[in-house]
């Protein structure tokens, strides 16, 4: 097992310590991924690309998505009419590529828009941000946390690409058609040995070492319970077998709040992979969707790889979609990937390639990489929600590039 043995003892000391001597599995996910020295985001640990990373995004498929991005907040600061300053907030940005494809797309072709446009980033992450710093020292970036942003301070638009989907979630089971939470504890388990001194004859015995183990009981917080009321899943109903288990992810909903404070007047973009409530919480999806991502191969155990490994699981857009009408947020569109970068011109990209302009191997490279954007079983399935605050009737009338019909 490849685990950062200070973490896991960490992990263990505060399950200890804690109530009943277990945590939630959120706590553990949080410690895991976001713990401030020794977190898989906060320590050299996480690896992003395809050459040795865990796993790889539509950035690391070449400087069209992060183009065709900038054409949609091109018109977003047109819709709003042009204003003085036009922030752009990316959450989550990775090794700072799709910051710096934006950038300078914007700077190329946009270069009105280019001139009044502030970028911030949001990153938890020390190595990760050293590194963005690295790329982006040619651009006006800054960086902060959302909470130093301030209130009803933004006009333009906060943005992500598979940033909800790492947000630590509870995960729960249905035990004699109850809901119940799933906690995480130790146990024991003999499979170190004590050999004792050299000169002793007795039988070595094996020591305990602690190993995680997943226990039951009630819900951590009544807000569990709520979330079910927002997005209208009854357990009760039939098709729902005992052993059903799923995630819930409140701090999803706590950033969107956040979000939805910080911002005056624009948009919220949110790209991720995910379903509507009604498919997340399907009978027949019966284990959940959580996976756990290490050397480009995903496995379905999150007590391995401690600290080295990336855990994510689904998006539930129906409680992004509600949560945000709740905080003041309107929904303007929710559609695939693959159709909102077509209907931002990827199509005239893909029927552009010609021979002329590179080897064949080179072309054949880069319509693999168009097509990969949006391919249905892949990156072009990820869903995308745009959702909006403070824009005028007229304004709201004006649709978005990307949520029209390509052509």
């Amino acid at each position: 097992m490849d685990s950062n043995p200070v973490l896991y003892k960490l992990i263990t000391d505060r399950i200890a310590t804690s109530p009943q001597q277990r945590i939630t599995f959120a706590e553990y996910m949080d410690m895991v991924l976001y713990h401030p020295e020794h977190g898989y985001y906060s320590s050299n640990a996480v690896k992003l690309g395809f050459e040795g990373g865990d796993f790889f995004t539509s950035v690391h498929l070449g400087d069209d998505f992060g183009e065709l991005l900038a054409e949609q907040f091109f018109q977003m600061w047109e819709i709003l009419g042009k204003p003085v300053k036009f922030s752009l907030v990316e959450m989550g940005a990775g090794q700072g590529l799709l910051a710096s494809y934006i950038l300078k797309y914007c700077q190329q072709h946009y270069p009105d828009f280019f001139a009044v446009l502030e970028y911030l980033i949001v990153e938890k992450s020390p190595s990760l941000r050293q590194e963005q710093q690295q790329r982006l020292q040619d651009f006006p970036v800054r960086w902060c946390s959302l909470e130093e942003i301030p209130s009803n301070s933004i006009t333009g638009c906060f943005f992500s690409n598979e940033l909800v989907d790492a947000l630590p979630v509870h995960q729960f089971i249905l035990e004699a058609g109850e809901v119940q939470e799933i906690y995480v504890t130790t146990g024991d388990v003999g499979d170190k040995e004590d050999k004792g001194d050299k000169g002793d004859k007795e039988e070595s015995l094996p020591t305990p070492v602690p190993a995680f183990v997943e226990v039951t009981g009630e819900l951590s917080n009544p807000r569990l319970a709520e979330y079910f009321d927002l997005v209208e899943i009854d357990f009760s109903q039939n098709g729902y077998t005992d052993g059903y288990r799923s995630e819930i992810n409140l701090a999803a909903l706590d950033w969107l709040s956040i979000v939805t404070d910080r911002l005056q007047r624009g948009y919220v973009l949110t790209i991720d992979y995910g379903y509507p409530a009604s498919r997340y919480y399907n009978p027949r999806r019966s284990q959940g969707t959580l996976k756990c991502y290490y050397h480009h191969r995903h496995h379905d155990n999150p007590y391995v790889n401690i600290g080295k490994q990336d855990i994510t699981a689904h998006v539930d857009f129906t409680a992004l979609e509600r949560w945000g009408d709740r905080c003041g947020l309107d929904k303007v569109g929710f559609t695939q990937q693959g159709l909102f970068l077509m209907a931002l011109g990827l199509g005239s990209r893909i029927a552009a390639l010609s021979y002329q302009e590179q080897s064949i191997s080179q072309l054949l490279r880069r319509r693999e990489s168009l097509h990969e954007l949006i391919n249905p079983l892949g990156l072009g399935g990820f869903g995308v929600l745009v959702q909006s605050k403070g824009l005028k009737e007229k304004e709201l009338s004006q649709p978005l590039k990307g949520l029209t019909v390509p052509e």
